[in-house]
């Protein structure tokens, strides 16, 4: 990567986290893919360097983009994509136990998270009745999302 874009530092829940993004638009060295991405404009990487108390942990991620090199909107859309990724990650386990999973035959665990996803996205769409994503174990409620759905 050719261009340092920005840095940040996070603290916080005892740890404190350093990242820094590069976004570059040279796409020379990968000219055989440009073809297979539509809109394909550069490519990023964010390394993170995670303190918690004595223990460093070095991460590093990248990212093909439709962005045009920009200091912050990369690292505002890298944010935003985690953000979107914890959240629904958290929903997902906190309210359909999808940690607790243990379907490993075949596509079994594909097919269930794919039904989790639908069930999720029905639920949210259903404006009626205040109950929250937990109200899914009810099946007076389950069944009034159906109905209102199809």
């Amino acid at each position: 990567m050719s261009k340092s874009n920005s840095e940040e530092i996070d603290k916080g829940h005892g740890r404190v986290e350093h990242r820094r993004y590069w976004l570059t638009e040279d796409l020379s060295s990968i000219k055989d893919l440009t073809s297979k991405w539509a809109g394909l404009k550069s490519v990023g990487m964010v390394e993170s360097h995670r303190h918690i108390g004595d223990k460093v942990t070095i991460d590093r991620r990248y990212f093909i983009c439709s962005l045009k090199e920009t200091d912050e909107l990369f690292s505002k859309a890298v944010r935003r994509h985690w953000s979107v990724e914890n959240e629904l990650h958290w929903v997902l386990d906190v309210s359909f136990r999808e940690d607790d999973s243990r379907i490993r035959r075949e596509n079994g665990a594909e097919h269930i998270a794919t039904a989790r996803h639908i069930t999720l996205n029905m639920l949210r769409q259903e404006k009626t009745y205040k109950k929250g994503i937990k109200a899914a174990l009810d099946s007076d409620y389950v069944e009034k999302v159906l109905s209102t759905v199809f």
